[in-house]
């Protein structure tokens, strides 16, 4: 299953040329399932370029578990890999192949760890969820969310994490400031009116800002325990002897969980704009994509108490982030858990060690136990 699942190509990318549907893989998911008895239904995300979410459920109504996972991959660098991308290569313990480790591999454990229970005795509902387009703009879990019908009460979503549960991580906003100035002739400054200079105002407010945030915010489940502010890229000007008429600043803000995006935003604004008031320039904001929520599980909830039982290991935080927070606005309790490493994500060769594949089939055959059974 892991082999076909690698050989079917599902790459989700800003670039259109780039850009694949998941069609294939989520029929191959779909066939597995119906076979198992599993009621199966495919709902496009994006029609036109073949993006499905899948939903397959067995068992009564109720409040039950679903194993999740997208459908989708990075880009890759074919001149980087030494395995080809879209073959699964055993080698050296590990298998390699694009999605392996993130996360193809673990929807095949998922169909695997249902094959040998007693489907026909569930007290409450499986469900074993793929989605479309994580990769990107997440399109797959924002149209979970926006239907209002939670497929489950607890959810564990396969994202690489060793093994290791993760009940928290950050959230991601990335935008951009325009400052609009005039340009004019570098010998007199009265010819024109700098972004470049109203720009540095600006780096000046946001660096002061970072550390009122920092010093508000702090989790020490976090390995980098406050929120992090990076300018990550500025552009400007033409020439050294025009006077700058534009600039752009592109930054990264990842927030804490109980960090408001939209009050990130609006603060972003107010910062900026104070910080060039009273200069002749115009100021736009762009955000570079929706951003997406901090997610943050209850230390008590159920699905986390089972997870840290059955592992053996304390829930964790993390700063990559996934669907859950889309997940959460469904009423889902959700950890994630899968048998990838994060090391392995988005690389060439990435691989999946082949040590965990029994270890994850038994620990799922363990949730399903608790949650659909007992």
């Amino acid at each position: 299953m892991i082999r076909e699942l690698i050989e079917a190509p599902s790459v989700s990318a800003t670039d259109p040329a780039l850009d694949m549907g998941n069609r294939a893989v989520v029929e191959r998911l779909a066939g597995w399932a119906e076979d198992l008895g599993f009621h199966v239904s495919l709902t496009p995300v994006d029609e036109a370029k073949g993006k499905y979410n899948l939903v397959a459920s067995m068992g009564p109504p109720g409040d039950g578990l679903v194993l999740a996972g997208h459908a989708d991959t990075v880009p890759y660098d074919q001149t980087r890999w030494r395995h080809d991308p879209f073959k699964l290569t055993e080698a050296n313990g590990k298998l390699y192949g694009l999605g392996t480790s993130d996360m193809k591999s673990f929807l095949a454990l998922a169909v695997e760890a249902a094959r040998d229970m007693p489907l026909g005795k569930l007290r409450k509902p499986l469900v074993i969820l793929a989605t479309a387009d994580e990769e990107t703009g997440m399109s797959g879990a924002k149209a979970l969310a926006a239907s209002g019908r939670a497929p489950g009460r607890y959810a564990v979503i396969g994202e690489p994490t060793g093994l290791r549960p993760v009940r928290m991580h950050k959230g991601i906003m990335m935008h951009a400031v325009r400052i609009q100035g005039r340009s004019g002739h570098s010998s007199d400054p009265s010819l024109g009116v700098s972004a470049l200079e109203a720009m540095h105002r600006v780096i000046a407010a946001l660096l002061a800002w970072r550390d009122e945030i920092q010093g508000a915010h702090w989790n020490g489940l976090f390995s980098v325990p406050f929120p992090t502010l990076n300018l990550g890229h500025i552009h400007g000007g033409d020439n050294p002897n025009r006077i700058c008429g534009d600039c752009e600043l592109q930054l990264d803000l990842r927030p804490l969980p109980g960090m408001s995006l939209q009050m990130l935003r609006d603060t972003l604004h107010e910062r900026v704009q104070a910080a060039v008031a009273g200069d002749d320039v115009s100021v736009q904001f762009e955000a570079l994509f929706d951003g997406i929520p901090a997610m943050e599980t209850a230390a008590d909830s159920a699905v986390v108490h089972v997870a840290e039982t059955l592992t053996g290991r304390t829930a964790e935080a993390v700063a990559f982030a996934t669907e859950a927070p889309y997940f959460g606005q469904l009423g889902m309790e959700t950890i994630v858990l899968g048998p990838g490493d994060i090391a392995q994500a988005h690389q060439p060769d990435e691989y999946l060690s082949m040590d965990r594949l029994q270890p994850t089939v038994q620990l799922l055959r363990k949730l399903i136990q608790r949650f659909c059974l007992t």
